[in-house]
């Protein structure tokens, strides 16, 4: 009788188990759905990085002074990509934030230059997958949520030995040996060609047959930078007033956002401060004026001028255009430093010294996310003036 009783008692108990896991594991299931998915991130040079800017037409973009320019390699060190709450904080201070809530340390060496093993965001060639973020790290590991966009981040970082080299063949672990021992956060090296038949110059004096028809160029950059906040093409909302895109990352329930580092090599080139001004390479080129061999590196461009740009002999750089754009007013090339005053013995947070600064100022504002124009609040963390 007893066990009869203790039959009937815990088969109504076991009922009742069954009950209340159904019902726990029906509750935990609505939870999951409403959990945001993954977030895989990866990083690209587009086609720029592997193609080139051949002249006249470089794709989506080409110098337009005569110049086909190839990558051999384009080395970055990049790490510390973050996901943090309210991308929306501020409208007018893309800066700002909320709280971190994931975060993917690396740092991973990478070389633009070769082409990687997934398709770009936007189609623009290829890229190479870095980390795929699962979770909130830095909440005990909670799922994303599905109904909030996440402000995202990253780092260029100085080369080092503790780096993940993802796709470094023997030629570019050398290179990126002396990025290690010199400092550099990105290098690019590569080769160009002076390959149109005519051109318009400003000043007909100038032997523009001094520049080697040839050059190749070696700029390593000692400038890490944080690319705050991005904004993203990817995202349907309205953009705040003078951005282009919604901040943030959207995670999709139970499924897979992507996030794209993606580098605009093109700013190597710029002829000003401001986004997207015509692309030169002269400036580069004729600092090989008088050298025995045709090599450029980044510190042949200290000490020049960049409002009155000279070759390698000290010469006036005359303006040139070979596409059939307008020739720059003036005679003699110079680029636009908007508000940022030129001293060769200024401080480096205040002015720019010269063209070194210059470039190296342009190309630290090269980090974007998921292609187009994702721009993101630009923190340089080396010595640098503010626009």
């Amino acid at each position: 009788m007893t066990r009869g009783i203790s039959q009937v008692t815990t088969s109504k108990f076991s009922r009742g188990v069954l009950i209340a896991a159904l019902l726990l594991a029906v509750s935990c299931g609505s939870e999951a759905r409403n959990g945001g998915g993954t977030v895989s991130v990866q990083i690209s040079g587009e086609e720029l990085a592997t193609s080139g800017l051949p002249f006249p037409e470089g794709g989506e973009a080409h110098v337009v002074d005569g110049w086909s320019i190839r990558f051999d390699h384009v080395l970055v060190t990049v790490g510390e990509v973050t996901l943090s709450e309210n991308p929306d904080r501020s409208p007018t201070d893309q800066s700002q934030t909320g709280a971190l809530v994931a975060l993917a340390r690396g740092p991973w060496a990478i070389d633009l230059a070769k082409e990687g093993t997934v398709t770009a965001e936007g189609g623009e060639g290829t890229a190479i997958p870095l980390v795929t973020l699962t979770s909130m790290t830095e909440r005990d590991g909670d799922a994303f949520a599905a109904d909030e966009r996440y402000a995202f981040g990253y780092q260029t970082l100085p080369a080092s030995d503790g780096a993940d080299k993802l796709n470094l063949d023997d030629d570019a672990d050398a290179l990126y040996g002396v990025m290690i021992d010199r400092g550099y956060s990105v290098l690019y090296a590569g080769t160009a060609t002076f390959d149109a038949d005519s051109c318009d110059v400003s000043d007909d004096e100038y032997d523009f047959e001094r520049i080697p028809s040839t050059v190749r160029f070696e700029l390593g950059f000692a400038a890490p930078t944080a690319y705050v906040n991005c904004q993203n093409q990817a995202n349907q909302g309205d953009p705040f007033d003078d951005e282009v895109y919604q901040r943030g990352i959207a995670i999709p329930s139970n499924t897979g956002a992507t996030a794209q580092l993606t580098f605009h090599l093109e700013h190597a080139f710029y002829s000003a401060l401001r986004h997207d001004p015509s692309l030169q390479f002269d400036q580069i080129a004729a600092r090989a004026v008088g050298k025995p061999e045709p090599v450029v590196l980044l510190d042949d461009l200290a000490g020049v001028d960049p409002t009155a740009l000279t070759d390698g002999a000290g010469a006036p750089l005359p303006n040139r255009t070979c596409d059939g754009s307008a020739l720059p007013h003036g005679q003699e090339r110079s680029f636009d430093t908007a508000s940022v005053p030129v001293d060769p013995g200024g401080d480096p947070e205040y002015t720019l010294r010269d063209y070194r600064d210059f470039i190296t100022f342009v190309t630290s504002a090269q980090g974007h996310l998921n292609g187009g124009e994702g721009l993101c609040f630009v923190q340089r963390k080396y010595p640098a003036p503010s626009l």
